[in-house]
């Protein structure tokens, strides 16, 4: 088996190099805070919090320890250590540089990272506020969209923005028209302006368009972060006392059989 094919899928918060995960009360919170040469693969670098698998690798088992170990948490903040950017979604030279199978895999399971935060809210009691405290573009607002609320500084510069059609001629891959549409019944002719803007929308204009559900300046946005976090917890019913369930390591082999091992 070629060790360059092997991805493991296995990791704990210790072992994080992209978000930074923190407890207060009910309220869970994962800053996005991803090392540029932090990549999964050789041959780029995750500017701007742009993301590749390895991000999501962490993302999705930050989301079930959370869910599954922390029963206590009612409501989880979603925001960006980095000034002025959210996250730039996924990184382009790193999907330059895959074959056609990896892209689509890695669409997949981002995807699947995507709709667990929706069945967590749905099904755990779990609620999801993204904190949007700069540029939050392409697959970093379809990440947004999938939370139940989302808060954007308003600093005259932070927008929301879906730019895969002007500026690579390809449709946003991780959901993001269907949320907008279908989740946040955003009108039709809006969301075609804002589909094909590759500067995006920011500030009131944002909130007015359905694309967010509130503003904060940027003095009032952490106590604002906090106050929605609270309220959202409130509408939790996740039940109280209850034990949470550890996530233990799998036990793993890996088999050289050519029938086990990936073409």
């Amino acid at each position: 088996m070629n060790p360059e094919s092997f991805v493991s899928y296995q990791t704990e918060p210790g072992q994080y190099r992209h978000w930074a995960l923190s407890f207060e009360g009910p309220v869970a919170t994962l800053k996005a805070d991803f090392a540029e040469d932090g990549g999964l693969r050789p041959g780029y670098k995750l500017k701007l919090n742009s993301y590749d698998l390895g991000v999501d690798i962490e993302l999705h088992d930050a989301i079930n320890r959370i869910r599954f170990e922390h029963p206590e948490v009612r409501s989880v903040v979603i925001t960006s250590a980095k000034d002025k950017v959210f996250c730039s979604g996924a990184n382009i030279f790193m999907l330059g540089l895959s074959s056609h199978a990896w892209k689509v895999n890695f669409c997949k399971f981002t995807n699947e990272t995507r709709n667990g935060l929706e069945d967590s809210s749905a099904h755990s009691g779990l609620k999801f506020l993204a904190a949007v405290n700069g540029a939050c573009a392409g697959g970093g607002y379809e990440l947004a969209l999938a939370c139940d609320e989302i808060l954007l500084v308003d600093d005259r510069s932070s927008a929301v923005s879906l730019p895969e059609v002007p500026l690579l001629g390809v449709l946003p891959g991780t959901g993001g028209l269907t949320r907008v549409t279908d989740k946040r019944r955003v009108r039709h002719d809006l969301a075609d302006v804002f589909c094909t803007s590759a500067e995006g929308v920011r500030g009131q204009k944002a909130k007015d368009w359905r694309l967010v559900d509130g503003l904060a300046k940027p003095a009032e946005f952490g106590a604002r972060v906090r106050e929605r976090a609270l309220a959202l917890a409130a509408q939790s019913d996740r039940p109280e006392g209850a034990q949470g369930v550890a996530l233990t390591p799998l036990q793993c082999t890996r088999s050289a059989d050519p029938k086990l091992s990936p073409p």
